[in-house]
C-alpha cells in the first residue's frame, strides 16, 4: 500500500481524488486534508495568503498520522503566484514541516509537461487573465514555451467547482493552439478527473489538468508508476529516460 497526502484548499473539486483512487486500480491511497483558504478569490493578494506557510502547516500533522509517504500542496494558483523561487521556498517549508518529500501542483505541471515530451503548451485557465499570466511566467521559468494563454475571468473556486463537462470542454477547445503540443488546465477547483481521456480525444494531444498532475506528482515523489489510461497520456507513457540496471 502506498499512501499519498494532499493539502487541498477549501472545498470545490476534492471528489476528484476518491475518483482517481478508483481509476488508478492499484494499492494506492489518496488522503486529502483541507486547508483554510481565507478569502475565496483568484486575486494575487488573496492567493499569497492562501498559500502562506502557516495555513499549509496546519494540515501537516493529520497527513503524517495518516501514514502518507509524500505530500503535495494541491493548489496551482497559491503556488505559482509566489514566483519560481518563492514557490520553491514554499515547498521546502512544507517538506520541513511534514518531514516528507513535498511538492505543489505548479511544480507538478512543470514536471508533467516534460514527462509527456511537450516543449510548447497552451494554457486554458479558469482564472482572470492577470492570474493566468502568472502561471505562464512560472512555466517559462521552468523552461516551457507557452504559445498561448487564455483566462476565463472566474474569481472564486466555488464557482469553478460547479462546472461540468460542457464548460470544461468549451474552455479547453477555446484555449488550445495549433502550435501547442499539450493543453494545460491549471485549477484544482475544476472537476476534470472524469474528463481527461475525452478531452484528449477532442483535442488530439495530451491534456494536463490540475488534480490529475497533482496525483501523478505524488506518485513520482513516492517513486511509484501506475498505468491508468483513463487518466490520459500522462498515466500511460513510459519514462522518457530509461534507467538501465
Amino acid at each position: 500500500m502506498t499512501a499519498l497526502g494532499f493539502l487541498y484548499p477549501g472545498h470545490s473539486a476534492e471528489d476528484d481524488y476518491p475518483r482517481m483512487e478508483q481509476m488508478l486500480g492499484s494499492d494506492i491511497r489518496l488522503q486529502v486534508v483541507h486547508t483554510d483558504i481565507g478569502e475565496d478569490a483568484h486575486r494575487v493578494d488573496a492567493l499569497l495568503e492562501m498559500g502562506s506557510p502557516e495555513r499549509l502547516a496546519a494540515g501537516v500533522e493529520e497527513l503524517r498520522l495518516s501514514g502518507a509517504e509524500a505530500v503535495v500542496w494541491a493548489c496551482t494558483s497559491a503556488s505559482f503566484v509566489f514566483g519560481w523561487e518563492g514557490a520553491h521556498d514554499q515547498v521546502r517549508a512544507l517538506a520541513r514541516a511534514a518531514g516528507l518529500p513535498a511538492s505543489s501542483t505548479s511544480f507538478a505541471f512543470a514536471h508533467a509537461v516534460r514527462e509527456v515530451g511537450a516543449t510548447r503548451v497552451a494554457i486554458a485557465a479558469t482564472y482572470p487573465e492577470d492570474v493566468a499570466g502568472h502561471f505562464a511566467a512560472f512555466l517559462k521559468a521552468a523552461g516551457t514555451e507557452v504559445v498561448s494563454t487564455r483566462g476565463s475571468g472566474i474569481i472564486t473556486a466555488a464557482e469553478v467547482g460547479t462546472w461540468g463537462w460542457e464548460e470544461v470542454k468549451a474552455m479547453a477547445l477555446a484555449g488550445d493552439h495549433p502550435d501547442a503540443e499539450a493543453v494545460l488546465l491549471p485549477d484544482t477547483a475544476l472537476h476534470t478527473a472524469a474528463y481527461v481521456s475525452a478531452l484528449e480525444q477532442e483535442l488530439g494531444k495530451p491534456v494536463l489538468t490540475a488534480n490529475q498532475v497533482t496525483v501523478w506528482e505524488a506518485l513520482r515523489l513516492a517513486t511509484r508508476r501506475v498505468n491508468a489510461p483513463t487518466l490520459g497520456a500522462l498515466f500511460t507513457k513510459e519514462p522518457l529516460v530509461q534507467v538501465k540496471d
